[in-house]
């Protein structure tokens, strides 16, 4: 175990598994936004969403444990204790968060969606420092937080005023998963000092999604259209699932929230990037103002990151 945990805590293994998840989510966005078209499911029909959400959902826990038990040789299987911890994570890190994400990406853009979700890097540091205590909450951070926060504001800006397609059900319901998320990142960091963290993953992907199925259904949702193309995009967005959640739990659990959750800057960046590949928004993710709104958060990203790299906090 002291082998694993040194590995897992030196900044190039941090580096390219981070990298790694964040393609993964990156890669997210415009991968929701096909899904809609290839299951018929309509920006207004929210329990076919959710359904869409439940089914991924459970399908990346059921890979998650299966992984996990094949890699460690057993299955794995949650202590009684950790029951409570899973229910309270996947209400928070599946339901509540991809419930409000699956809705407001049918009513925004891939592009800005993937921008405004870079503001998680700042609220989990926030959380860490204020709500958790796990680090100190220096200039440096406020600083970086501030920065990265106007890159998000400046993506829904047109001309001198707020962008008027901007709306609660769309860029609001983005952000308020990205708070969901952050909460969760702060949460898994917790948590994982008891539970392992790829089983804290898998089960409370596969609770959650059992959780959203049922609320779905319930509600009339509906899943039209499986052919292999249809069903391999559900496949590897459960992998996404299974795959970035795991690592970034085992990361989270032997690094400080700040040196691993600064690494979420590539979110945005591969989301844009590939929405605008796959999405064919190229007029939304070139233009200065994306651009620049781009450019503020690395900027904040960087100067969060120097504050740890230079300092060295402990937690």
């Amino acid at each position: 175990m002291k082998e694993k945990e040194n590995i897992l805590q030196k900044g190039w293994v941090v580096a390219i598994l981070a990298m790694v998840c964040c393609f993964l989510w990156g890669s997210a966005f415009p991968c929701v936004k096909i899904g809609y078209d290839l299951f018929h499911i309509a920006a207004e029909d929210i329990a076919s969403q959710i359904l869409f959400a439940g089914a991924r959902f459970t399908l990346a826990g059921i890979l998650a444990i299966a992984l996990g038990s094949l890699m460690g040789r057993k299955v794995l299987a949650p202590a009684s204790t950790s029951w409570g911890m899973i229910l309270k994570l996947c209400m928070v890190q599946t339901v509540i968060q991809y419930l409000l994400f699956y809705v407001g990406l049918a009513n925004t853009s891939g592009v800005k969606a993937s921008i405004i979700e870079a503001s998680n890097v700042f609220l989990a540091i926030l959380i860490s420092a204020l709500i958790f205590r796990y680090e100190k909450l220096s200039k440096e951070k406020v600083l970086g937080c501030l920065v990265g926060f106007a890159g998000v504001v400046l993506i829904n800006l047109s001309g001198g005023g707020i962008d008027s397609s901007m709306s609660l059900l769309g860029e609001g319901f983005i952000f308020l998963s990205t708070l969901s998320y952050a909460l969760s990142s702060v949460l898994i960091k917790k948590y994982s000092q008891r539970e392992n963290p790829v089983t804290l993953s898998g089960y409370q992907f596969m609770l959650g999604g059992l959780i959203m199925v049922v609320v779905a259904l319930t509600a009339g949702g509906r899943l039209q259209g499986f052919t292999v193309k249809s069903t391999l995009l559900l496949i590897y967005m459960a992998m996404i699932s299974a795959v970035a959640y795991s690592l970034w739990g085992l990361l989270l659990k032997y690094n400080p929230v700040s040196k691993v959750a600064v690494f979420g800057f590539m979110n945005p960046m591969f989301g844009v990037i590939l929405s605008a590949v796959l999405l064919r928004e190229k007029n939304q993710a070139f233009t200065l103002r994306g651009l620049a709104s781009l450019v503020l958060v690395c900027i904040g990203i960087y100067v969060v990151n120097q504050d740890f790299s230079q300092k060295k906090r402990k937690i």
